[in-house]
C-alpha cells in the first residue's frame, strides 16, 4: 500500500524546481527522512539544501523520525536570512 503527500516548497526550492509544490508517492510506513531521501534522489537543489532545511508535517513541525500518512502535507522549509 502507498500513501500520498503533497511536498510544499518555498523561496530557492520553488525558484529551483520550478513550482511551489508537489506531490509524491510513498510506502505506508514511510518516515519523514524517508520522504527526503526520496525528494533528494529526484531533485538537485533538495539535495544541496537538505542539511540546512527545516520541516513541518500538516503545519507543526517535525523531526525526521515523523511517521507520515495518507494525505499529509510536507513543508521544506529552508533557511531564513534578513532583518
Amino acid at each position: 500500500m502507498t500513501i500520498r503527500c503533497t511536498i510544499l516548497l518555498f523561496a530557492h526550492l520553488t525558484d529551483a524546481i520550478g513550482q511551489p509544490e508537489l506531490s509524491i508517492d510513498l510506502p505506508d510506513t514511510t518516515t519523514l527522512s524517508d520522504a527526503v531521501d526520496t525528494l533528494v534522489q529526484q531533485h538537485d537543489a533538495i539535495a544541496e539544501l537538505r542539511n540546512t532545511l527545516a520541516f513541518a508535517v500538516n503545519e507543526s513541525y517535525a523531526t525526521t523520525d515523523t511517521v507520515l500518512h495518507d494525505g499529509d502535507t510536507i513543508a521544506l522549509i529552508p533557511p531564513v536570512s534578513g532583518g
